[in-house]
């Protein structure tokens, strides 16, 4: 079968000059590509050029660390500022950008339930003239990226002085629900109230907004600080039903978890929701399952279990947050991506790896200061077939592009796009194939119909002898184009092309075929 598809497509390339045909429209085509897709699944992929990987980036908006820059900024200068970070994603062939809107109980959208962020315009409650999270979701989705919605679950307010809020705060609102704890505010985890309105918060946002994503970081309980001790003993004695503390304050992040995971699928099927965790779940020292580490485990000390939630299925991805170097003593990268990747393997949870971009060409430690650290990790990443991608902290970083380690890992490791991995459990129904595939001539635009179900069109340049494998693996993949208008792509060399149609979570249909041959 994969021969006659092969010589269907050489005869095709001898009998035109300068002309296009397309396989891939009518019954005949139709059994073409089916043709194609039965040979396509003997194909090896080749795995110096994964199809699918994350390629994610964190937007940090508290403090202003990556976006916006200042507070009380022009909506001009928040817009363009915006732009020109996805504009750096787009460049370095990111697919994914992960938009912190909720840094502290305050909104970088319109809500009715939180005020605005002080990080808009300088005073909590402010309204800054206009919504900018339709901006933000559309402007990513017109570049390919997909959007995650990024919320700090359990953070009331970055200053303790609970008179600053604005009047409509939930924590003047609701002053039991708050924990005062080192000079900030916290929600008490341990209160179903507060996770009822955690729920509502994500879900209003599910439900009015074009979100790929919810996504939480790693603050759960508070870090260890001074060593202050948390003050939720009246929580602890009400609801702990004689487990532990400790046990306790796990229960409750984990309910928090599940019960967010299941409105975000109820709301939306086809939204993801993931957390990036601390790097370390548990020492070996401390559990004979956890990892050869020594650091700070976050199972003890901000009782975040993400071994639980990788078992009961409440996330559909983590991103442990390795900020470590090879060889580091106390949390050794190697050593943590094979524990995470025991961690998910089986369970149907994907796994993308927090990196460090920020820490780049940082003398804290001599690792740092190497232009081939960080991309050691993603080479190193590909032993392990559980490890998907990678997301990087932070935005801001992708312009100063430390080291120029950007560079290095657009050309050793980005060199081609790539789809984003399918997520098990998630819709998985393959939209149509595109059809009305066509160009006048080499060098021409390659265009197509709009298909109204999809999100982008994966566009594969081949030869007559890998046509049918074509779509395997991304070493024939030239571009992925995001939905919208017409769709084209312009030609710049002869050869079998392949056009394929992604929905949002990039379930990928039938290739529709198309050989370009060199004018004569």
């Amino acid at each position: 079968m994969r021969n006659a598809v092969i010589a269907a497509a050489v005869a095709l390339t001898s009998a035109a000059g300068g002309v296009a045909y397309a396989l891939g429209s009518g019954a005949a085509a139709d059994g073409a590509a089916g043709v194609r897709a039965t040979a396509a699944k003997a194909c090896a992929a080749n795995t110096a050029f994964p199809k699918r990987q994350l390629r994610g980036v964190w937007i940090a908006t508290v403090h202003n660390v990556d976006w916006p820059t200042a507070t009380g900024q022009s909506v001009a200068r928040q817009q363009a500022d915006y732009v020109k970070i996805l504009d750096n994603a787009v460049k370095r062939r990111f697919n994914a950008v992960f938009v912190q809107v909720r840094p502290a109980s305050d909104a970088i959208y319109r809500s009715s339930l939180e005020p605005w962020s002080q990080f808009l315009t300088g005073k909590a409650g402010k309204d800054p003239g206009w919504d900018p999270l339709p901006f933000l979701i559309d402007e990513a989705h017109r570049r390919g990226l997909e959007f995650h919605a990024w919320f700090n679950p359990y953070r009331a307010a970055i200053d303790g002085d609970v008179s600053k809020l604005p009047a409509g705060h939930p924590a003047r609102q609701h002053p039991d629900w708050i924990v005062k704890h080192e000079g900030r505010l916290y929600y008490n985890p341990g209160l179903p109230a507060v996770r009822d309105h955690v729920t509502q918060v994500i879900k209003d946002v599910v439900s009015r907004y074009d979100v790929d994503g919810v996504h939480f970081d790693d603050y759960f309980y508070p870090y260890p600080g001074k060593g202050t001790k948390f003050a939720d003993s009246a929580a602890f004695k009400a609801f702990g039903k004689g487990m532990s503390l400790g046990d306790w304050r796990r229960d409750n992040v984990n309910k928090l978890i599940a019960q967010v995971s299941a409105a975000v699928h109820a709301t939306k099927p086809y939204v993801k929701f993931g957390i990036s965790p601390f790097g370390i779940w548990r020492n070996k020292s401390e559990d004979p399952s956890g990892s050869a580490t020594s650091g700070m485990s976050a199972y003890s000390a901000i009782y975040a279990d993400a071994k639980a939630w990788i078992k009961a299925r409440t996330v559909d991805y983590v991103i442990p947050q390795l900020y470590w170097p090879r060889g580091f003593k106390v949390a050794d990268y190697e050593k943590l991506v094979k524990w995470w990747a025991g961690a998910v393997r089986g369970t149907g949870v994907d796994l993308y790896i927090g990196q460090a971009l920020y820490r780049v060409g940082s003398k804290d430690t001599a690792a740092w200061t190497k232009p081939g650290e960080m991309p050691s990790h993603l080479a190193f990443n590909k032993k392990f077939p559980e490890v998907q991608g990678d997301v990087y902290f932070s935005a801001a970083n992708l312009a100063k592009n430390p080291l120029k380690v950007l560079d290095r890992l657009v050309k050793e490791q980005y060199s081609r796009p790539a789809l984003v991995p399918l997520i098990q459990g998630l819709p998985a129904r393959a939209p149509a194939a595109p059809r009305g595939l066509r160009t006048a001539a080499q060098g021409g635009a390659l265009t197509w119909l709009a298909q109204p179900d999809a999100r982008a069109y994966a566009v594969y340049r081949t030869t007559p002898a890998r046509a049918a494998c074509a779509t395997s693996d991304a070493a024939d993949l030239v571009a992925v184009i995001p939905a919208g208008g017409s769709p084209a792509y312009v030609t710049s060399a002869a050869g079998v092309y392949q056009v394929t149609a992604l929905d949002r979570l990039g379930n990928e249909s039938a290739p529709t075929q198309l050989v370009v041959n060199p004018a004569r």
